[in-house]
């Protein structure tokens, strides 16, 4: 007799799956363990497990991840494998999904390249804001790298293939080994000093994480982003992530690549300057035939033809301006000429002279004081009297003041 709910295989399968998933514990993890069955698969998946002394675990890498393998592990490597747990529904098993394989002892560097990586991010070193732009046409390229690896012979070629007339300048570094990071760090800041180039290649051909190492450590990443001259980061192969990519302004998935990008194909400008010369020539053609199309309308107008209609209106405006000023100084000259006879005739009425006109005299001291009073003058003084046409000369006799009084 049963007693509860059945559960059928799938439903248990599936409750597994959802138990696990829900789990955080079972995702990011890092297992080391000693490949064994590995096997890959014309899809490009890999099978294996991997395995301890106690244990096995059933793991599996789909081919997008082990596309990024350098080289296909073999069974009896210790590895570091990282991934998530999940249930394969169907048979009930659960396994690792791999992203990312790497040898033992390579999980310490992971942990450094994180922790440095969350660093520098938190200070802005990788932020877009702060990336320059590459020149258009650079007229010096400057390589940081290896004077004998294979990256500055791709970086020449690339270059010169695409325009012979693009200086190069090589600062060799090593680019592998503690010695690399000091050169690396110093050869940025030496070709930025002395501006010796328009834009700089960083960057080295692949390898493993160890080989690449150089371009993760601080004091190269700090001189990268320090850089005022554009850099371009060449490191390894497109799989290839370093903290210098981040760092750079721009991040070539290779050195031949990076030469891509920065150098312009000379037959792509000769095409586009010819492009352009061709369009110049169709647009002062054009132009031409607008202004004589425009010339000839023009050249057969009223105003080219009797062009004296362009003046005579402007003569008739003369002529009544001139009109117009003749008017207004008359009418000017003849309120001037009223306001200067009012004045006159004011002046004349206030001259003591004028009443000579009229028959009365006016006497003077011989000085040319106006008598007013009996009491200007004395007896004996000489005195002047004018008339309307002449004077007298007479001397004071008598003097009478007022009806009676006499002196």
């Amino acid at each position: 007799m049963i007693i509860g709910k059945v559960f059928t295989v799938t439903e248990i399968n599936r409750i597994m799956k959802r138990l696990v998933n829900e789990n955080e514990e079972f995702t990011n993890l890092q297992v080391e363990g000693e490949i064994s069955n590995f096997k890959r698969y014309p899809s490009g998946h890999c099978y294996f497990n991997l395995k301890d002394k106690q244990g096995s675990l059933k793991a599996v890498m789909f081919a997008r991840a082990a596309a990024r393998l350098k080289a296909l592990p073999k069974n009896g490597d210790m590895i570091v494998a990282i991934g998530r747990i999940d249930v394969y529904e169907r048979d009930g098993v659960y396994q690792l999904y791999v992203d990312m394989l790497m040898p033992v002892g390579a999980g310490d560097l992971m942990q450094a390249y994180e922790q440095l990586k969350q660093k520098l991010s938190a200070e802005g070193l990788f932020d877009e804001a702060r990336k320059k732009s590459l020149p258009a046409h650079p007229e010096t390229i400057g390589i940081i790298t290896s004077s004998a690896g294979a990256a500055v012979r791709d970086i020449i070629t690339v270059s010169h293939r695409r325009d012979k007339s693009i200086k190069l300048l090589l600062y060799p570094v090593r680019v592998q080994g503690k010695e690399a990071i000091e050169e690396i760090a110093h050869g940025i800041e030496y070709m930025n000093k002395n501006k010796l180039a328009d834009v700089l290649i960083v960057g080295r051909g692949g390898g493993s994480m160890e080989d690449l190492w150089a371009f993760n450590e601080e004091r190269v990443v700090r001189a990268i982003a320090a850089s005022e001259l554009p850099i371009v980061s060449a490191v390894g192969h497109e799989i290839d992530f370093t903290l210098a990519d981040f760092a750079a302004d721009l991040r070539a998935p290779t050195p031949s690549a990076a030469a891509e990008l920065i150098v312009p194909d000379r037959s792509d400008l000769t095409d586009k300057i010819r492009k352009l010369q061709e369009r110049s020539v169709r647009a002062l053609l054009h132009t031409y035939k607008e202004k004589a199309v425009a010339y000839k309308r023009l050249s057969q107008s009223r105003f080219f033809t009797h062009p004296e209609i362009l003046w005579e209106p402007k003569a008739q405006a003369l002529d009544n301006a001139g009109k117009n000023l003749r008017d207004a100084m008359e009418r000017f000259l003849s309120r001037d000429k009223q306001a200067l006879a009012l004045a006159d005739a004011k002046l004349t009425a206030m001259d003591p002279l004028a009443i000579l006109e009229r028959g009365y005299t006016v006497t003077e001291t011989i000085n040319g004081r106006i008598i007013k009073n009996s009491t200007d003058v004395t007896k004996g003084q000489m005195v002047v009297t004018r008339f309307r046409d002449g004077q007298v000369t007479s001397q004071i006799e008598e003097i009478v003041h007022g009806k009676d009084e006499e002196q």
